[in-house]
């Protein structure tokens, strides 16, 4: 027996389940204890599912702007970036395999197949069957941006790219994309990847993410300030990347770039159960620690010293011949926030200096129209202090998309268990699907989250919240996983955009499809959106 079990108290739901040996392993991770349990007890008594009371929709909570209002929310973001309260915080720690499941599956799987038979195969089974995905790739394989990288790696090898084309070699281009004596892609973020090719050669994510921060958050320096969440293992290749491209930006947009990175602190590692609501174990009886979600990044985003915040995923990126209108709605929906930012800190300062029934009035009203709360009206005492409480949190303004069929979250007015409504960004998961009504009005949205968010974190006084105050603890994933051939219960963290700003102050504005170009699978770099004629 191990020194873990011969330490290991009684495991049912009443005892503490902690050895002497978990509890050494969750202090060198930052976790305490009491976290600890906390997590146990979501593991075993997941919380309730939220209730959607409608979705949001264009002119209830999703505001459609007029010409006039974008004008006036393209000056205000002007003023903003010329003071350098703008940074740009990118999430970029996710590998990029998934981008490659199908060609991986195929090579694995079927590595004997001819390129007849796996163009026949792709023929029986239809779209989106991975044999569909595989000839798409190889059919497309020169407008990708990685492809000349391709012809080198073979050449150095000694092998031809367009022989093995023409003799159906396929296993072999797959490998010099993937495989570790290739490009090896497939142990990579999305970051590092080259997404798009221009005239003067081709372009990682990273780059694109450079380039996008120089239009809308270039302060009057020149400088335009971003921070990356990366994996430890992959910071010195972001570093290098960005070392080399600091000189050429500079030459060519007049730009610098104050970038910094981190990477998920392991105090957000979660814990999981196995078929006994025990803390799952791994084969040496040690605690199986998993990471939580993105809403672990919150704590990045924490520590940041931030103001005006732009939160945009590593793999939503455009080319830069059709960046315009993309740019232009970054900058008004920044403007929206600084605006709204302005009128809550007006408001908060005038109930603070004289909670007279005129502020108190104008801030119920802002509330009412602008964030859609409602406040009651009580007496003037505990009125202007709910209404403080109320106003007094992180903003944020979210870009949402009309419904297309993408997969994700989307915008809904949800209610709470004081019956009070507010604007949500929520995913299915957290939806439950044995209600009939709860599924048709997830069914019923209209709006699509992109992850196009502009967050405002700082008080009247420049103080920066603390956004840890702003979670909802009670809004977690879970989802059924696997380790080593057991079945397991695994917990993530309120999502970043979820319940991890469920008690943040929120506005939803209609932006235009064309503002979101998300790279999921490998073939969406085909896409008219990514892949251009030059």
């Amino acid at each position: 027996m191990s020194s873990s079990a011969e330490s290991r108290t009684p495991e049912d739901p009443e005892n503490d389940p902690f050895t002497r040996n978990d509890l050494a392993a969750l202090e060198s991770r930052g976790i305490g204890r009491n976290e600890a349990r906390e997590q146990l007890q979501l593991l075993r008594n997941p919380p309730p599912f939220i209730e959607l009371d409608r979705p949001c929709t264009a002119g209830d909570g999703i505001l459609v702007l007029s010409h006039e209002q974008k004008r006036q929310a393209l000056q205000a973001q002007e003023v903003a970036q010329r003071m350098g309260r703008i940074l740009k915080f990118v999430p970029a720690s996710g590998a990029a395999s998934r981008m490659f499941k199908a060609l991986l599956s195929i090579r694995s799987s079927h590595e004997n197949l001819s390129e007849k038979e796996l163009r026949n195969a792709a023929r029986e089974k239809g779209s989106g069957s991975d044999f569909t995905e595989i000839v798409t790739f190889l059919d497309g394989i020169s407008r990708f941006a990685f492809f000349h990288d391709i012809q080198d790696n073979l050449a150095s090898r000694g092998q031809q790219l367009e022989a093995l084309i023409k003799n159906g070699e396929w296993q072999s281009i797959v490998d010099a994309l993937l495989s570790s004596e290739g490009l090896d892609y497939r142990s990579l973020p999305k970051g590092l990847l080259k997404f798009h090719q221009e005239k003067n050669g081709s372009r990682t994510a990273f780059e694109e993410h450079l380039r996008e921060a120089a239009v809308y958050g270039q302060d009057e320096s020149g400088t335009s300030r971003l921070h990356f969440t990366v994996s430890p293992e992959h910071r010195s290749r972001f570093e290098s990347l960005l070392h080399e491209l600091k000189p050429v930006l500079k030459n060519e947009l007049g730009a610098d770039f104050d970038v910094t990175f981190s990477s998920q602190k392991p105090a957000t590692d979660t814990l999981a159960t196995d078929e006994f609501k025990r803390p799952f174990r791994d084969d040496n009886g040690d605690l199986l620690f998993r990471p939580g979600g993105h809403g672990a990044l919150l704590a990045n985003l924490n520590d940041l010293n931030g103001d005006v915040i732009f939160v945009k995923n590593i793999d939503n990126v455009s080319p830069e011949k059709l960046r315009t209108e993309e740019m232009e709605w970054k900058k008004i929906v920044c403007g929206v926030l600084v605006q709204l930012q302005d009128q809550i800190h007006t408001a908060l300062n005038s109930l603070r200096i004289e909670p007279s029934e005129e502020n108190r009035r104008a801030a119920r009203e802002l509330a009412r129209t602008k964030l859609g709360i409602e406040v009651p009206k009580t007496g003037p005492l505990e009125e202007s202090n709910s209404l403080i409480r109320v106003l007094d949190r992180p903003l944020r303004i979210c870009g949402m998309v009309r419904n297309e069929g993408e997969p994700g979250g989307g915008p809904f007015w949800v209610r709470g268990k004081d019956g009070s409504l507010s604007a949500q960004i929520v995913e299915s998961a957290q939806v439950a699907t044995s209600s009939d009504e709860q599924v048709e009005k997830l069914r019923s949205s209209t709006h699509f989250n992109p992850v196009d968010l502009v967050l405002a974190v700082r008080d009247p006084d420049g103080k920066k919240y603390d956004l840890a105050r702003f979670v909802d603890p009670q809004a977690v994933f879970l989802a059924e996983k696997s380790q080593g051939g057991r079945t397991l219960t695994a917990l993530e963290r309120p999502g970043l955009w979820n319940g991890s700003m469920a008690h943040w102050n929120t506005v939803f504005v209609e932006v235009p499809s064309s503002t979101f170009t998300p790279v999921k699978t490998l073939n969406d770099l085909l896409r008219p959106e990514h892949s251009q004629n030059l």
